[in-house]
């Protein structure tokens, strides 16, 4: 292969790199929801455990967010994507020696390394796709979602045919080992980049703040349905299977509005409404689900899925869009992702538990719409055609 050749192709096969990489930054995450009663019935978990092992990976990804800077500075990007999708395979493999402590540990490892890889991505987008961001976002976010379908899908069926819950968990260890060996030669040209030292100013930055909250509020949203809705449709009188495969064409209903929204709302100089859209059809199908008829479930559910999927697409593509450069870019992304996941574990402990407080889904559903009605307010500012760091 000639020299400009390589050149014309590596683009190409680091675009397909991030996919397999996006691939796995959920099923980790929306495996345990569908599997959760089955999980509570074999392990003796309480209704407090399990709303602890829909929490406790969400603020793991918030901490592993603060890593990002360093890892950049110490190893490059490349190599730090090369980390991330490693220690994703290693929790996801954990998760299959059964028994509490093994699924509370490789879940909290599996959402480390997503945590980690989310925060490179956003800079290695800006840093080699620097025409085409709003599209390559919507791209990695699209094949996201669809492993998010995936693993909320699939669960039920695996553990049905393997007998095993702990077997089917640890089987998406597979993908991710996968994207490690794919992403390995990416990882053997790593750039360090020292890079400006943004970080520090960002956190008195009142536009880096108003991102902060919009990513981790909208993230909010998106966790407390990975980790709960399967159980309210359950509980409504869907069958287990029926509603992991809901909460499945939920998470498929993202990959559309997920590809489409980043690509439209990079066009435009204001993003606002993209986001007042969006927080809308979450909060209206949401209620349809759980007041509704159960007739209108799988419809509405990816309606839902739609509305998740635009915002964090959106909320991606902001981080870009309000960074100057790459080492902005990935400065605001680790500051927005740390705080914002951490934020975010809030809500699925918080919906549990109110549920747990009240005994229906009515006030955890007012809690859902408390969180989308003050990501909108974060949007206001967030949505605005500016740069963090610039007065």
């Amino acid at each position: 292969m000639t020299r400009p050749l390589a050149r014309a192709r590596r683009p190409i096969l680091l675009g397909l790199g991030i996919m397999l990489v996006a691939f796995n930054m959920r099923p980790a995450l929306t495996t345990i929801g569908p599997l959760l009663e089955r999980i509570r019935a074999e392990t003796g978990l309480t209704a407090a455990g399990a709303a602890l092992l829909t929490t406790l990976p969400v603020l793991c990804i918030g901490l592993a967010c603060t890593l990002g800077p360093p890892v950049i500075r110490r190893l490059g990007a490349d190599r730090g994507v090369l980390l991330a999708v490693a220690v994703v395979a290693l929790g996801s493999g954990l998760r299959g020696l059964g028994g509490t402590l093994p699924l509370f540990v490789g879940a909290c490892l599996a959402a480390a390394g997503i945590g980690l890889s989310g925060v490179l991505l956003p800079g290695l987008v800006k840093r080699d796709f620097p025409g085409q961001t709003g599209l390559l976002t919507g791209l990695y976010t699209m094949v996201l979602c669809l492993g998010a379908a995936a693993g909320a899908g699939l669960s039920v069926p695996l553990a049905d045919d393997l007998g095993s819950w702990s077997t089917a968990l640890a089987l998406w260890a597979v993908p991710a080992l996968l994207a490690t060996l794919a992403w390995a030669p990416f990882a053997r040209t790593s750039r360090v980049q020292a890079g400006p030292a943004r970080r520090g100013s960002l956190w008195r930055d009142p536009l880096a703040w108003q991102v902060t909250g919009f990513m981790g509020l909208q993230s909010s949203l998106a966790y407390i349905m990975f980790g709960w809705l399967p159980l309210v449709l359950h509980d409504r009188g869907l069958s287990a299977l029926d509603a992991g495969f809901a909460a499945s064409l939920m998470s498929i209903g993202q990959a559309p509005a997920a590809l489409l929204v980043p690509a439209l709302a990079a066009r435009c100089r204001d993003q606002r409404p993209f986001a007042v859209g969006l927080l809308t059809l979450c909060v209206v199908s949401l209620v349809a689900l759980v007041a509704g008829p159960l007739a209108f479930a799988l419809p509405v559910g990816m309606l839902l899925g739609a509305g998740l999927g635009g915002l964090f697409g959106l909320g991606l593509t902001i981080i870009v869009l309000r960074a100057p450069d790459p080492a902005a870019a990935g400065d605001l992304a680790a500051m927005s992702q740390s705080v914002g996941y951490t934020l975010a574990s809030l809500g699925p402990l918080s919906f549990g538990l109110v549920h747990d407080l009240t005994g229906g889904w009515v006030a955890s559903t007012a809690l859902f719409c408390l969180i989308a009605f003050c990501a909108f307010l974060c949007s206001l500012g967030a949505g605005r055609d500016r740069y963090v760091g610039t007065p």
